[in-house]
């Protein structure tokens, strides 16, 4: 079902090989600027994708199936590409692995649930977490396009840490659940 929502939907996860193409020269802060700004439409769609579903009563399996993906697709895309170019480096690096875990671990336990049909909203907390993990990724590809300002990193590490932070809880919140429903 190829609505509006869900080709926007679907332009996020054929946009992602094109934003890794624009990371993958460090030393071209053009790219940076160009990944930015197609990171920001990006999350610009997401919002539409999921407003315009509801709006026009277009909610469909389809797209409640790829948003998550496309969003997962995207993050973990960013941050194997910021680790690449050692825009997140050091210990820093720990914070990135926990956020990829933890998508990595809650997609597999939705998958699990999803076979017993049982389901798990998206909490408020959770919601928080994906926008300052958001947040974060945006303002360490600004900051590769910004070298000069080094105030533009520091604010993507510490919402990185603060995403990492919440990803534990949400991630804790959402095993917990799950455990309910295992032998």
């Amino acid at each position: 079902m190829l609505t509006v929502p869900n080709l926007l939907t679907l332009s996020r996860i054929v946009a992602v090989p094109l934003l890794v193409a624009c990371l993958w020269w460090p030393a071209w802060t053009a790219g940076y600027w160009l990944a930015f700004g197609l990171y920001c439409l990006m999350g610009i769609t997401d919002y539409f994708d999921g407003y315009l579903a509801r709006a026009q009563g277009a909610v469909s399996r389809l797209g409640i199936f790829l948003d998550p993906i496309a969003d997962k697709i995207m993050v973990a895309a960013v941050i194997v590409m910021l680790v690449a170019t050692r825009d997140i480096f050091g210990i820093h690096v720990i914070a990135a692995s926990i956020i990829l875990l933890r998508e990595i671990a809650v997609s597999g336990l939705r998958e699990f649930l999803a076979q017993l049909q049982v389901s798990v909203p998206v909490s408020r907390l959770a919601k928080w977490k994906t926008a300052l993990q958001l947040v974060a990724l945006g303002a360490l590809i600004l900051a590769g396009a910004l070298p000069g300002e080094a105030w533009v990193k520091l604010v993507g590490l510490i919402a990185l840490w603060g995403a990492a932070a919440l990803t534990i809880v949400t991630g804790w919140d959402y095993l917990r659940v799950g455990l309910k429903h295992m032998d």
